[in-house]
């Protein structure tokens, strides 16, 4: 599979103490929009997606997917799935900028009638782990700390 993604930056009325604007779009194969900029601490536009955030979001999407993909193929349905996924920016062992670490916190809960246990849940979330193309894509460190959902 091929994917894409299209990019647009213009310098528009940039300033002599800000020489160039963070901002710019995106488009996607699908159709999809997002306006980007970079992180706020790097003077983007607090509003806008920035490179750091999509990537936290697209480990945390890729790993749903895959365990949801898992889980049904089990008959394990199920009927919700939150994560609220971090993402921490620091050096890499090269001294250089880099996304260090995820942490995505899955919370699940599956269908009534549908039992699955503590060792059972972490087995679900660790073949979701191998299995998504993103994490496995990538060096840096995926922390996974899973749940069950009342």
């Amino acid at each position: 599979s091929d994917f894409r993604a299209k990019l647009l930056w213009e310098r528009g009325a940039a300033g002599p103490l800000d020489p160039y604007t963070r901002d710019h779009s995106l488009t996607y194969g699908s159709g999809q929009q997002a306006a980007g900029s970079a992180a706020p601490d790097y003077q983007g536009a607090a509003d806008r997606l920035n490179p750091e955030e999509a990537f936290v979001g697209a480990m945390s999407a890729c790993h749903m997917l895959t365990f949801l993909a898992i889980a049904a193929h089990k008959k394990l349905h199920v009927e919700v799935y939150e994560d609220a996924a971090t993402g921490s920016l620091g050096k890499n062992a090269e001294g250089r900028m880099a996304v260090t670490e995820v942490v995505l916190r899955p919370m699940v809960r599956f269908l009534p009638g549908v039992e699955v246990g503590a060792e059972a849940l972490e087995k679900l979330h660790a073949a979701a782990h191998r299995g998504c193309f993103i994490a496995q894509s990538v060096k840096t460190a995926v922390r996974l700390e899973p749940g069950l959902l009342p």
